[in-house]
């Protein structure tokens, strides 16, 4: 990745819009404000801000239970995220998506998803739409380590490797399926490993580093443009809250968890940008500020937005 500063603070900014929407999201959870289940993607920062710088408009993306990282950095709006997190009317999906559903077609962001594994598919289906109609288009599948097991994805991979679809799959491995270490749930280190099984490229990226993700993302979708097919990217990194908030996390290593808390996304890039002369005390707190204005403003437009009206239960709802 070469010098380029605004990319660069551009980068940066993404990972601390999603770090303060984030903790701002576990203070009103823990507040009462929002309700039903929240799974914060703290830590994982640099994975969805990567990934993201490296496509374009029409691009497509899917993502998971743990999205809010990923619909931010596709461009997501904070204020119709918030909306939707309180379940209020004005928010993406009208109130009814909650946490784990939000969806912006016009985006590009086909959907977060409360299935583990359920993303594969649809990103599968979305690249070759894009390939049926002679777009270049290239569809983005974000899942963890857990959703790696699953036979969905493995029949997505398996289908996108013989059609040579549009297709990246970005594997978030940040140490857990759910409750579960990746090291009892899997045989392997290295998830791309699995890339072989499909003739598909299997790439292994530090993802707490955002220059790397950026570099090796890009490579992979410039490659799928190209119609040369699918990779898989697997991301290390590593899920610094729960696997939901509350989670008391009585299963993690401690040690562990600070030796990656040490290499903290934000961190590393902030003291990178600091040496090249890139950022400075007082951009930092512009760029932090601005970021908290609007974070204000989501939280005032949800809590002032309405509830959607009884009798709407059943519009746009799709499956009774």
């Amino acid at each position: 990745m070469t010098d380029n500063s605004e990319q660069m603070l551009g980068l940066y900014t993404t990972m601390k819009r999603i770090r303060m929407f984030e903790k701002r999201v576990s203070e009103l959870f823990a507040g009462g404000k929002i309700p039903g289940f929240v799974h914060l993607y703290v830590g994982e920062e640099a994975v969805a801000a990567g990934v993201c710088a490296a496509l374009k408009p029409g691009d497509w993306i899917t993502s998971t239970h743990r999205g809010h990282g990923h619909l931010l950095a596709k461009g997501g709006d904070p204020k119709l995220m918030m909306a939707e997190l309180f379940g209020k009317k004005t928010g993406y999906c009208k109130g009814k998506g909650g946490s784990m559903h939000i969806a912006d077609i016009e985006l590009g962001i086909l959907g977060a998803n409360g299935i583990v594994g359920g993303g594969p598919p649809i990103a599968a289906g979305a690249a070759l739409a894009a390939q049926y109609q002679g777009t270049d288009s290239v569809s983005i599948c974000f899942f963890g380590d857990g959703a790696s097991n699953q036979g969905t994805t493995h029949e997505a991979m398996n289908l996108a490797a013989c059609w040579k679809l549009p297709l990246v799959f970005v594997v978030e491995n940040n140490r857990f399926g759910e409750f579960t270490h990746q090291s009892r749930h899997q045989t392997i280190e290295d998830i791309a490993d699995r890339a072989a099984g499909y003739d598909i490229p299997g790439v292994v990226v530090d993802g707490n580093d955002v220059t790397a993700v950026f570099e090796a993302a890009s490579e992979a979708v410039s490659r799928a443009r190209q119609g040369k097919g699918p990779t898989l990217l697997e991301c290390k990194t590593y899920r610094v809250h729960g696997h939901f908030e509350g989670d008391a996390m009585a299963y993690r290593d401690e040690e562990e968890a600070r030796e990656w808390m040490a290499r903290d996304p934000i961190d590393q890039f902030q003291k990178k940008l600091f040496d090249k002369g890139i950022l400075t005390p007082e951009k930092q707190e512009e760029i932090r500020s601005a970021i908290e204005r609007e974070l204000e403003e989501a939280v005032r437009f949800a809590e002032e937005s309405p509830f959607p009206d009884p009798a709407e239960l059943t519009t746009d709802v799709y499956t009774e």
